[in-house]
């Protein structure tokens, strides 16, 4: 994208590139941390440090742990001291297990570990002090964009189902915290895209204002296991129906004139994987006017697109941004969902 700033401007757009490259490096650092070292804290080292046995203390020596862990030097470098006030303290939470082991998923289902063809219905568990994203990035008024770990101080265990060895969904607190929204905005005749382990479908069923929840999954193996496992243990299971068809057929060609109310989409591994199929969908809006839309994880999405359009916005290719009100413009959360749906890679 051209520039034609005023030196105001400008510097304004120099600030927000700066913070950009800050929530590079966050990203950078977290996902080198949760991919190669996420069991690095450990009881003994929250021992050897804390100051305290309460919560504020406990997260400060863990933020402190998880610093040096990443390499940061908080005592001579005045950059890491700031991006440890900054990103890394406000990063990390204790969380009390009871406020996930009270869902009702957790209470009303009971996993078996089961086998069949290529996947496996079972249990996996973050150990004590693990860390792992808990909830999606909270984005400050300044422009920072600071990934959320959390952390137990005991063992954490949680229902899974994994295609091929490799995790297809989990209920653990990401999957509860990331579809409070979705499932608060469910109504009506309901239809989500992706069954995993049911728990959306679950959720939104036992609401007094939903009359039914079709799941459209294409993968008749898992829901096999689903119809055998888990559907039978749900007191709501009459409100909802499964059908085997591909998602972006369902919604092309069978949305439009079934008259849904809602309709949530969750049909991607992470935002990793997740952007290309998103806007895939959201251009398969305008054929179902009558239906509101939620996607798991839209805010981590939108997220990456902004990062992806801070980085070409000085790249000298497509349309002339004159003003920064216009690049501000351009980067919000609105201005995202509408560009979102004429990307065609990422």
């Amino acid at each position: 994208m051209k520039l034609e700033l005023s030196p105001r401007d400008l510097a304004s757009f120099d600030r927000l590139m700066h913070m950009a490259a800050l929530n590079n490096v966050a990203i950078e650092l977290y996902s080198s941390y949760l991919n190669f070292t996420p069991r690095f804290v450990t009881r003994e080292l929250m021992d050897d440090i804390s100051s305290g046995g309460d919560r504020e203390s406990m997260q400060y020596a863990y933020a402190a742990l998880l610093a040096a862990a990443m390499g940061l030097d908080t005592e001579k470098k005045a950059m890491d001291r700031t991006f440890f006030r900054n990103y890394v303290i406000p990063s990390v939470t204790l969380l009390d297990p009871a406020a996930y082991t009270n869902d009702p998923y957790y209470k009303n289902v009971k996993l078996p570990r089961v086998k069949f063809k290529d996947w496996e219905l079972t249990r996996r568990s973050y150990e004590p002090f693990e860390a792992f994203v808990w909830r999606s990035a909270v984005c400050e008024s300044d422009g920072r964009e600071i990934p959320q770990l959390g952390f137990f101080k005991d063992e954490f265990t949680f229902p899974a189902v994994l295609q091929g060895g490799r995790e297809w969904m989990t209920v653990t607190p990401n999957e509860i915290e990331t579809m409070r929204t979705p499932i608060a905005a469910a109504r009506g005749r309901v239809v989500t895209f992706g069954l995993g382990l049911g728990y959306f479908a679950y959720m939104a069923a036992r609401k007094d204002g939903v009359e039914s929840v079709t799941v459209v999954e294409r993968d008749r193996d898992v829901i096999a296991l689903f119809r055998d496992y888990i559907l039978p243990q749900l007191e709501c299971r009459e409100k909802i129906n499964v059908v085997c068809v591909d998602a972006f057929d369902f919604a092309e060609n069978t949305l439009p004139s079934e008259n849904f109310d809602f309709a949530f989409t969750d049909i991607w591994h992470d935002a990793g994987d997740g952007l290309e199929l998103y806007a895939r969908m959201r251009r398969l809006e305008e054929l179902s006017p009558q239906t509101e839309f939620a996607y798991w994880i839209e805010d981590s999405l939108l997220c990456q697109l902004r990062r992806i359009i801070s980085a070409e916005l000085d790249s000298g290719e497509g349309a002339t941004l004159s003003s920064y009100a216009e690049i501000a413009k351009l980067l919000t959360d609105t201005s995202l969902r509408s560009l979102v749906k004429s990307l065609k890679k990422t």
